[in-house]
């Protein structure tokens, strides 16, 4: 995204000089700075609208997305446990690993009901540290 917006700020720039040095309209930057912005907007959309925030994998996990969730992925083998906290606010789930580092996942930022998440997280730990559920 960072580079995308850097060409649109390029694009946006030679219209602006375009306009300048070749005497065209206002209009035409005025225009081209409407369809930026909408660029914008779209892209940013499309981006984030069916990304996973947290991905819970056989081995391990990894969430994308959240700023200041602190580790990014980790092995199941490696988390300690799951506690439920709030952080700035928000209720967030934090995963805390062995060496002291953690995790922290905003539950307004994901998609699933947090029991179902939670439910599911604990399964994958579970499975991750060797227990198989009695069936």
């Amino acid at each position: 995204m960072g580079f995308f917006l850097a060409g649109l700020g390029v694009v946006t720039f030679l219209l602006t000089l375009s306009v300048g040095i070749l005497g065209l309209p206002v209009l035409v930057l005025s225009v081209g700075i409407v369809l930026v912005v909408a660029t914008i907007f779209v892209v940013g959309w499309l981006l984030t609208r069916k990304t996973a925030v947290v991905r819970l994998g056989e081995d391990g996990y990894q969430v994308r997305l959240v700023r200041g969730a602190g580790v990014k992925q980790a092995r199941w083998k490696d988390v300690e446990d799951v506690v439920a906290a709030t952080v700035a606010g928000e209720r967030c789930v934090v995963l805390r690993l062995r060496d002291g580092r953690t995790t922290t996942v905003p539950v307004r930022a994901l998609a699933a009901e947090p029991t179902a998440f939670i439910k599911d997280l604990q399964q994958h730990l579970n499975t991750g540290h060797g227990y198989r559920p009695i069936k």
